[in-house]
């Protein structure tokens, strides 16, 4: 054979070859989008209302905590809400009476509205129970308390001491309480959109049962007022129980139980032994806490600081003609300068007299 016919059969062959791949590759390119359309099955059937994360029992909803999600139309349940049937917006606020897993549909069953018949205690968190207490304006923050504020509980009293004016005191007994209802809203009163402040007779607030207890008592000394915490007050909170030890969170606990211990936290109400104010912290005429006798040696009021502990022991009454002072008999030197001027005072014919008072 000719070299010049072999070359050209060659070069022929070659491109025989190419020609074949190429138009392979376009056919395989043009069919794998109709592949892909044909696997993928567009889902039918209508939008229902789903969770979007899990919803435990007491969860007041809000606008990420459910979505609507295509749901199979023969999985579709009268209770159901479904999109274009039912308003969201109408949903928030309400609480979740049966716990609802993520991604499960929510139904009219496991939702209660304000007003409703068991809404307050669907909203309650599980161990917690609610009391109501009498406020007025003035011990209610003029009404700028709403639901789902926390505040401080303050007791003010007036204690009869066995000697002295009364001793006026006010205490904070309780921190961190969450507001379930003013009155008998449970919700904020709007009007055109605008949030309404009102004074309100009564609040209820969400305690432990042994706090309830001490609510319970604490109506029956004095007067209650309610101090309105800061939002920001609840990561103080939840630092000083991390500190403390109080909160512990296990090595193997995933998210949702570490997000499930801090929440329990910073709602925990604290009941521990709190700050106090008297008379005396406040003005100079009012009487503190401090024994009379330690007053009388120099004590200051409270707000001066805790004045430095006086010795006590039996007494003595020295009596000089119409005269009377109280001297202790621990201090030996005193009394024996008092009797003798005394004697030097009153000469011979005035007795001085000693008369055990304690």
């Amino acid at each position: 054979m000719d070299r010049k016919k072999l070359v050209l059969l060659v070069g022929a062959l070659v491109i025989a070859i190419g020609t074949a791949l190429v138009a392979r590759s376009m056919i395989a390119g043009a069919a794998a989008p109709q592949a892909e359309a044909a696997a993928v099955v567009e889902p039918q059937g209508p939008k229902v209302l789903v969770a979007q994360r899990a919803l435990p029992t007491g969860t007041i909803i809000t606008a990420d905590a459910i979505g609507y999600q295509l749901w199979p139309e023969e999985l579709v349940q009268d209770a159901y809400f479904l999109d274009g049937e039912a308003d969201v917006s109408k949903l928030i606020g309400t609480v979740v009476r049966h716990a609802v897993t993520a991604g499960e549909p929510v139904t009219q069953g496991s939702l209660v509205s304000p007003g409703d018949r068991g809404f307050l205690a669907a909203a309650l968190t599980p161990g917690m129970r609610a009391i109501t207490v009498p406020v007025d304006a003035k011990s209610g923050v003029a009404g700028f308390v709403f639901p789902g504020d926390r505040v401080d509980m303050v007791l003010t009293q007036t204690v009869q001491g066995e000697e002295g004016a009364p001793l006026k005191t006010s205490e904070t007994i309780l921190r961190n309480l969450r507001i379930l209802a003013t009155d008998q809203a449970t919700t904020q009163v709007t009007v055109d959109g605008k949030t309404q402040v009102r004074p309100f007779r009564t609040v209820t607030i969400e305690v432990t049962p042994t706090i309830a207890e001490k609510v319970a008592v604490a109506q029956t000394i004095g007067t209650l007022s309610l101090a309105l915490r800061s939002l920001a007050d609840s990561e103080h909170e939840l630092e000083r129980a991390i500190a403390s030890g109080d909160l512990v969170i296990p090595d193997d606990a995933s998210p949702e139980e570490e997000e499930r211990l801090l929440r329990e936290v910073v709602a925990r109400p604290d009941d521990a032994k709190g700050t106090y104010v008297t008379g005396g912290d406040v003005s100079r005429f009012q009487r503190s806490s401090m024994p009379a006798q330690q007053r009388q040696r120099g004590g200051g009021g409270g707000g001066d600081g805790a004045a430095a502990p006086v010795r006590q022991g039996p007494s003595v009454i020295v009596t000089r003609g119409k005269v009377q002072e109280r001297v202790t008999v621990g201090r030996a030197g005193a009394l024996n300068s008092s009797v003798a001027s005394g004697t030097r005072n009153a000469g011979s014919t005035v007795p001085v007299a000693l008369s055990t008072v304690r």
